[in-house]
């Protein structure tokens, strides 16, 4: 039997049949393509880029967005997806989601109807992949203090800058940039084989082992007039691509405490120490407990903000709000799960020690733990604490 997942407040209920239909697709595409490879491509330090077309036959890049032969989800639904990729790795849904949030959208956002057709068709068939270069080596949280620099040249614009921790970056065919012209943050279209540009993979990492993360390196690199995202200046650009990862992201960690709850509570039950399986122990029920019900919590939580999504009613602090809790309450399942499962929790046979180190890296980007605290803070109080 394939997994399962956790429901204790029956919100399966409360999905579309539409909803259910996408979820239990990706679920099994899960069990059945990613679970049996998975751990070996994190120890190799490998993405299975094999996979990168049936996740196009899935709908799964740009899953959310209307036309360019993308699927058109609604967010829930989208959500839904999300989770259940997370649930085989978080560096899939990772690759999934930079494809969709980070790279598509700007362009179907504010790209004209030329970069649209250019590049949105191929993007959803996976037949061109795209990263998002916002991140510089100084710059993260405080990313509107970059120093990557467009001017303007006869013909388009010269880039200069380098940009870190960019997912997809070795992957990529185009790299959406995010560079200050005249002192205003702006978006360039890049493609690879441009004259100046350049990637790096990130090798030495213990996180995202099955993700793709790289340097991208702009040295006199000048793109043609059609390089600029026309539809935006300013931060607005890529804070409204974060939301949409980071939304993506308050469904995707919840897939992966379900699979570490799952793999938890089913070997405790076939783990005999003393004299009955563990889970017989008051202990451990009390941390399979905890796990349930903050795993019920999040459910609750961002199937609500989804419906909100929808009606196009969220605001981006109530998306800070689910990052923040859904990543904090998966980091601390996949830690109590890998602790249930003893010396065994530390082997590439179970999941709850992959799970635990990719979420060490999600707990800090698209926004860190502490600035979505202070996101919601300010919502609260009127007040910035940034500075």
């Amino acid at each position: 039997m394939g997994f399962q997942g956790l429901d204790f407040y029956n919100l399966d209920d409360e999905l579309h049949e539409d909803e259910r239909l996408v979820r239990d697709n990706v679920r099994r595409f899960v069990d059945e393509r990613i679970e049996p490879i998975i751990g070996k491509h994190y120890e190799a330090g490998t993405f299975p880029k094999e996979l990168i077309s049936e996740f196009a036959d899935l709908g799964l890049l740009g899953a959310n967005l209307e036309g360019y032969g993308c699927a058109g989800m609604g967010a829930v639904a989208y959500g839904l997806a999300m989770q259940e990729l997370e649930r085989g790795d978080s560096g899939l849904r990772s690759f999934a989601s930079v494809q969709g949030s980070l790279a598509m959208y700007p362009i179907w956002a504010f790209g004209s109807e030329e970069q649209k057709q250019r590049y949105l068709p191929g993007m959803a068939r996976g037949e061109i992949i795209g990263c998002f270069g916002l991140t510089e080596p100084d710059y993260g949280s405080h990313a509107n203090g970059m120093i990557t620099k467009a001017e303007r040249v006869p013909g388009g614009y010269r880039i200069n800058g380098v940009k870190r921790w960019i997912t997809n970056g070795d992957l990529c065919q185009v790299a959406v940039v995010w560079a200050k012209l005249d002192d205003v943050v702006h978006g360039f279209l890049v493609p690879r084989g441009t004259p100046g540009f350049s990637t790096h993979k990130i090798d030495d990492k213990w996180s995202l082992r099955a993700s793709v993360t790289s340097e991208l390196f702009f040295e006199d690199c000048v793109v043609g007039e059609d390089a600029l995202l026309p539809g935006v200046r300013g931060m607005r650009g890529p804070l409204s691509c974060l939301s949409q990862a980071r939304y993506g992201i308050s469904w995707g960690v919840i897939g992966a405490a379900m699979g570490c709850y799952e793999t938890a509570l089913n070997y405790a039950k076939d783990r005999k120490q003393f004299s009955r399986p563990i889970a017989g122990y008051q202990l451990v029920q009390q941390k399979l407990v905890t796990m349930a019900t903050e795993i019920t919590k999040a459910q609750c939580l961002t199937l609500r903000l989804g419906r909100l999504k929808e009606a196009g009613k969220v605001r981006p602090a109530q998306i800070s709000m689910a990052k923040r809790n859904n990543v904090h309450m998966a980091l601390e399942a996949a830690r109590a799960a890998r602790d249930i499962l003893g010396g065994n929790g530390i082997t590439y046979a179970y999941s709850p020690g992959r799970h635990m180190m990719n979420l060490e890296t999600v707990y800090t980007y698209e926004g860190t733990h502490d600035i979505h605290t202070l996101i919601v803070g300010q919502d609260l109080t009127g007040l910035a604490a940034f500075e």
